[in-house]
């Protein structure tokens, strides 16, 4: 252990861990991992081991409710209980982050109870495996459902810290090291006290390597195993480095592996690196990258190469003046190799598109690279964290770089690519002369990670290449303005809205956790291709969602159109992909070729919902400019309302023509996420894999989701509607909206709603806001 970590002493094989007598003393081993990671087994191993006179008490979460699952608040009393009986205790929940520990360790400090902490530090890989695998666990987490709750705890990760209040933390890295942790205990006395300090941890930081591959690993086999015998500076061969002498204090929190090996790579004074040529050409704008899906999605790495290849050979035969540079961490970086080897087979130009070995964060700095603007690997909600290219870039730009990508999208689809200028005040621009970041979103083939194409290479392989073109094309269309393509004001106005690239429709999932997106609406492909359509002079860039175009200047129009009204509601500033259905609703005729459009008049599109919540969704969609949502809309558009209501009413006579159990409801979101004004009709069913969440359940069935009927009689009345704007609506508990039960989850609830017979609240009862088979056989008596 090195000594600035804090550690005393070490453990060793034989003794299992260094003791020493003192007065009785209790302790609190709080446990830390994630499900699967063997919280349970560890706890339970203790308390059959223990033959040394220490009583211990296991405090479970999982059935600390009479067998049931409980509450943290259950946990704590039952802990305290036990250490008034004299009793240590292991306390046996995940205990991700810090504040789950905190009152734990309040607790340990009260009583004057050493407190420990146990990190089950294993590979993602092995718990999603163990949770999926399991049958009869104590907490009912297994199956399928089991991998995308261990995903989404892990994202919540704060590794433990002696600055938390700990007086030890041993970390256990696999089998092995768990098996040792539980000796040590068993065989812990009363009159015993464990040494300080932190032992077991080979690297800094929280990134787990089943999580995040992008990054090297640093070579630790000089740094101690918990096993193993420490090494001090004083025993320290003459010529032999300490590959921790220049890294923080561990107890100052997690860097990931990257941050290490850069540091070893600086005390190695970049041998390798400073190897390296770089091309010079001054007058080239250069785009660094990383390479697109293949270290968390785990994309083939050989379809990744010749794809990258490709995309870069379109580009500079294409663009003048323009430099790519594929960037990694790693010498031996495979996808560095490969592109070489393919690159110099096709002859592309080495001073045009060449490799780079270095951390994109520091490339001008450390490696004489000066780069105009960089890639980065993104997730889809444009947020920093969750280790690699994407948590280095967000940490290297400042709290700027989030404001800006605020300021410029939302959400990112697989495919697609949005340019963010960073802001003068940016470090990343300060001292690298990074300007801009354009964030990229690839296709994930990592059937750990949510959104998996399950091996399907072909869509897989098209997604790529979307992510590259649309990469390389927003490059150049920052830079094209510099070189005097643009010359007057007004064309370098719509420049600069260029850079802004949308992506194309609402995203899959929303944020509950959020492990889930939702789509809104994927659109149809349009009649014009995207070759027509970027070789139309001054057309803007486009950005692909699944075949759908959205021209990029859309959301300065929204936020023009929005900034004229009033309101906090109107002055929405939509998201780029939020543009989807005012695209489809002013050229219905670049889509009428699909079968996604039911239905066009001059003041109305109905469309199918492409991610239906219910067995028939589909939305009537107003042609109106200007009508963003209902916050728009007064008493001169009454009787445009009676036309959506009406021909609403008219699909869901047809649907139930053909289905007569179906029961349908029109109306529409207080707050809709999407542009442009539309009229949900949709079945109560709500039976269908799209419905994901308590956003979506909530968004149909409370307050939020307002009848079209008491809609157009506000707006009668009183010349505008009442909107429940409050977003605590979306999170409100999942209840049945016929009995009003409530359930603990969506399967749950889609389990219950699809056997329910109960009556639906009066309030749906009056006015036929309920349309059935009865109401449509009444209507023709």
């Amino acid at each position: 252990m090195d000594a600035d970590a804090g550690g005393s002493s070490a453990i060793t094989p034989d003794a299992g861990a260094e003791t020493r007598e003192v007065t009785g003393k209790n302790v609190v081993v709080i446990l830390v991992g994630p499900p699967g990671s063997g919280k349970s087994t560890f706890a339970e191993a203790v308390l059959a081991g223990a033959n040394t006179g220490r009583p211990w008490a296991r405090v479970c979460q999982d059935t600390i409710g009479k067998g049931k699952a409980g509450t943290k608040i259950q946990c704590l009393k039952a802990a305290a209980d036990a250490l008034k009986e004299g009793k240590s205790v292991l306390i046996d929940r995940c205990n991700l982050d810090r504040e789950q520990r905190a009152d734990f360790l309040k607790l340990g400090s009260t009583v004057q109870a050493d407190v420990h902490a146990v990190f089950l530090d294993l590979p993602t890989k092995v718990c999603i495996s163990r949770s999926v695998s399991r049958t009869g666990h104590e907490g009912n987490l297994q199956g399928g459902m089991a991998a995308m709750v261990v995903n989404r705890m892990l994202k919540k990760l704060e590794t433990p810290l002696l600055t938390e209040g700990f007086s030890r933390i041993m970390f256990c890295k696999d089998d092995d090291d768990i098996k040792q942790a539980v000796d040590m205990y068993c065989a812990l006395g009363p009159s015993h006290s464990l040494a300080s300090g932190v032992f077991g941890q080979k690297s800094k930081g929280p990134v787990q390597s089943g999580i995040t591959k992008f990054f090297k690993k640093a070579d630790t086999s000089s740094v101690e195993k918990s096993s193993g015998t420490k090494l001090t500076s004083s025993e320290r061969k003459p010529g032999q480095k300490n590959p921790l002498s220049k890294q923080e204090n561990l107890e100052a929190g997690g860097t990931c592996s990257m941050e290490v090996e850069k540091k070893l790579n600086n005390m190695n004074g970049n041998e390798e690196r400073s190897k390296q040529i770089v091309p010079a050409d001054i007058n080239s704008s250069t785009l660094a990258f990383p390479s697109i899906s293949t270290a968390d999605f785990q994309f083939d790495l050989e379809r990744a190469s010749d794809i990258i290849v490709d995309a870069a050979t379109e580009f500079v035969q294409k663009h003048d003046n323009m430099r790519l540079v594929l960037v990694d961490l790693s010498q031996k970086s495979r996808i560095l190799s490969l592109v070489k080897d393919k690159a110099a087979k096709k002859s592309i130009d080495s001073s045009r598109f060449f490799t780079f070995v270095g951390d994109i964060t520091q490339l001008h700095s450390k490696g004489g690279l000066q780069c105009n603007a960089i890639a980065n690997a993104a997730n889809w909600r444009l947020k920093p964290g969750g280790g690699g290219v994407n948590a280095a870039i967000f940490n290297a730009a400042g709290e700027g770089l989030q404001h800006a990508t605020k300021e410029c999208a939302d959400t990112l689809r697989p495919g697609s690519s949005v340019t963010v200028p960073l802001p003068s005040t940016s470090p990343l621009r300060q001292r690298e002369g990074v300007t801009h970041v354009i964030h990229v979103l690839g296709p994930n083939m990592n059937p750990m990670r949510p959104d998996c194409l399950k091996n399907d290479y072909t869509q897989g392989c098209k997604i790529l290449h979307d992510a590259y073109n649309s990469l390389f094309e927003n490059f150049a269309s920052i830079f094209q303005s510099y070189t005097g393509k643009q010359n007057d004001e007004t064309s370098s106005k719509k420049s600069a809205s260029r850079v802004i690239s949308p992506t194309d429709s609402k995203m899959k999932r929303e944020d509950s956790h959020d492990s889930e997106r939702t789509k809104k609406c994927k659109l149809p492909p349009p009649i014009l291709t995207s070759r027509q359509h970027q070789e139309r002079k001054g057309t803007s860039t486009l950005n692909y969602h699944d075949n759908t175009m959205v021209p990029s200047d859309a959301p300065s129009q929204a936020r023009e159109e929005g900034s004229k009204r009033n309101g906090a509601v109107t002055n929405k500033s939509w998201g780029s992909w939020a543009q989807a259905l005012y695209e489809v609703a002013m050229h219905p005729e670049k889509y009428k070729n699909s079968n996604s459009i039911l239905e066009v008049s001059d003041e109305l599109v109905v469309l199918k919902d492409l991610y239906p919540k219910a067995k028939k969704h589909v939305l009537v969609i107003s042609r109106t400019d200007g009508l963003d949502s209902l916050a728009d809309v007064n008493k001169e558009h009454l009787s445009l309302l009676r036309s959506m209501h009406s021909v609403g009413v008219k699909w869901a006579q047809k649907f139930v023509e053909e289905d007569a159990s179906l029961i349908f409801r029109l109306g529409y979101h207080s707050v809709p996420s999407m542009r442009q004004l539309h009229l949900h009709v949709i079945s109560q069913d709500f039976n269908s894999p799209g419905l994901k969440n308590k956003k979506h359940w909530n968004s149909f069935t409370s307050v939020f989701f307002l009848d079209s009927l008491d809609v157009m009689e506000e707006i009668d009345q009183h010349g505008s509607a009442a909107i429940s704007s409050d977003e605590k609506l979306l999170a409100m508990e999942l209840r049945c909206h016929r009995c009003r039960s409530a359930h603990p989850n969506i399967p749950k609830l889609k389990s219950h709603i699809s056997s329910c017979k109960s009556s639906f609240p009066a309030h749906l009862l009056k006015k036929d806001k309920l349309l059935s088979a009865s109401t449509f056989s009444m209507d023709c008596t």
